[in-house]
């Protein structure tokens, strides 16, 4: 499977229940508010949607704050129609890698010419590197956090990279479909479309806030003429009426962002902890994330995936990441239920040779 575990062949197509951590989807599930809420898409069913998104826009204006107008913001059919158009634009872009395998699959699709940056050891990004490597590039396509590492952006060090892509006339795609996961710790670059044109920032409701199958995301960027661009490429209504309502009471659901930032900072903890622990897990690598990379011994990933479906239970294989190998596998982080269980049947492989 490209993106995951194959929860329908194993599972549903069987009539068995699988645990899905190869989803990095928040448990809580969707936010209360929208569910209460969901008849106000229904009432709006038979007409057309706004086609300008005036009010979706200013949703998202006053969810982001940061200075951020309507102007600033490009809506999507997810986050992935807002990546395709974005790299549909430049001719040649920088990849640091491993990254989300979509990132490759859309430069290809657009006959860009690609640059990987290996991240390094520890699993963070190699600025220099990344910094050589954008004198003869156009873009700069980058995780915040990143997938599958769970790393951040180190802005202390990324700041000679935003200089030089402003001054020469590059862009610097961020992708953030994972940034509500860091809390409120000041990571997200939104904060500087306003100062560094260059940054285009990529944000979706799919991952945070339990909605892949609303299919809603949205760029930002202080680049006007860039996301009219993009505008102008795009299909008339993209987003639907439930798409809009649920970012209009999602975004402005405190009790469930505080839930979650409260429930992914227990949890990632004791993931880390419990992983760590493991005979099996040679490294589980620091995140900021809602998931875990781990790096393996005594069994590769395929195995180890194999033992897990026996028990009803998904990962996601890491081989098909650009730069790693067989020994790497990702978890998400899921409620403490789950996880104790994914840890229950991981150490049932801790004895060298057993598995």
């Amino acid at each position: 499977m490209e993106h995951g575990g194959d929860i329908y062949t194993e599972g549903i197509l069987k009539g068995k229940k699988i645990l899905d951590f190869s989803s990095n989807i928040n448990p809580l599930g969707v936010p209360l508010k929208f569910k209460n809420n969901i008849n106000e898409a229904l009432k709006s069913v038979q007409v057309y949607p706004d086609i300008k998104y005036r009010f979706l826009k200013k949703y998202i204006v006053n969810y982001v704050k940061n200075g951020i107008c309507n102007e600033n913001i490009v809506l999507g059919n997810g986050a992935s129609e807002i990546i395709d158009q974005v790299i549909g634009r430049i001719k040649s872009i920088c990849i640091p890698v491993p990254s989300f395998i979509e990132y490759e699959k859309n430069a290809v699709k657009w006959n860009c010419k690609i640059s990987f940056s290996e991240l390094k050891d520890d699993m963070s990004y190699n600025y220099e590197d990344i910094y050589s490597k954008m004198e003869f590039l156009d873009a700069l396509i980058i995780g915040n956090p990143n997938n599958p590492s769970g790393g951040i952006i180190d802005v202390s060090k990324f700041v000679p990279i935003l200089d030089f892509c402003e001054s020469n006339n590059k862009k610097i795609i961020i992708d953030e479909a994972f940034i509500e996961f860091t809390a409120e710790n000041g990571f997200d670059f939104t904060r500087l479309v306003k100062k560094y044109k260059c940054i285009f920032v990529i944000r979706a409701i799919t991952k945070f806030f339990a909605m892949p199958g609303i299919r809603f995301g949205y760029g930002i960027s202080g680049d006007i003429d860039f996301i009219n661009s993009i505008k102008k490429s795009q299909n008339p209504w993209n987003v639907n009426c439930f798409a809009e309502i649920a970012v209009k009471y999602s975004l402005s659901d405190k009790d469930y962002i505080t839930k979650s930032l409260k429930w992914i900072s227990e949890e990632r903890n004791f993931m880390i902890t419990s992983l760590n622990n493991l005979d099996i897990i040679e490294k589980a690598y620091e995140t900021y994330s809602n998931f875990i990379l781990c790096k393996l011994k005594y069994i590769d990933c395929n195995k180890l995936y194999d033992i897990c479906m026996k028990n009803y239970i998904a990962v996601r294989k890491c081989d098909n990441f650009r730069g790693l190998d067989n020994s790497f596998v990702r978890f998400a982080i899921k409620d403490r239920e789950s996880n104790s269980r994914l840890i229950n049947v991981l150490k049932g492989g801790t004895v060298k040779g057993v598995c």
